[in-house]
């Protein structure tokens, strides 16, 4: 097991790692829209969802591991009437691609963020 850490992407909020590395998968933990130097991304669904993104794709760099070897992805939303916007902006990073995804609505997340995404992928 490899815990996995970037300077790239926003440490870790609580008591856990960005990512952890076991049997050639790469496990993310939820990622929330923070900048690397830990600032909330503020505005629309469309601008968080951005941020996500860009987090995700430091850790999984990091890892060794892409958004083409991703094969499973949970979305939360705080919000499901932004389900569409979050779909227009995840099929940017995802668009031939296409990992098995489950997206639920939360009434809350960490730092009241509007979308927290998270990833298994398999380490290159």
């Amino acid at each position: 097991m490899k815990a996995i850490h970037t300077n790239d992407a926003p440490a870790a909020i609580g008591p856990y790692s960005q990512g952890i590395i076991v049997n050639n998968m790469f496990y993310s933990s939820g990622q929330i829209p923070l900048t690397a130097n830990g600032q909330m991304v503020t505005g629309d669904i469309t601008a968080q969802t951005h941020q996500v993104f860009k987090n995700l794709e430091a850790v999984l760099k990091e890892a060794g591991a892409s958004f083409d070897t991703v094969v499973k992805a949970t979305v939360f939303i705080k919000n499901m009437d932004d389900f569409a916007s979050v779909n227009e902006v995840y099929g940017q990073y995802f668009s031939t691609h296409k990992p098995a995804r489950s997206c639920v609505e939360v009434s809350r997340l960490p730092k009241d963020a509007l979308v927290e995404i998270e990833v298994v992928a398999l380490v290159k």
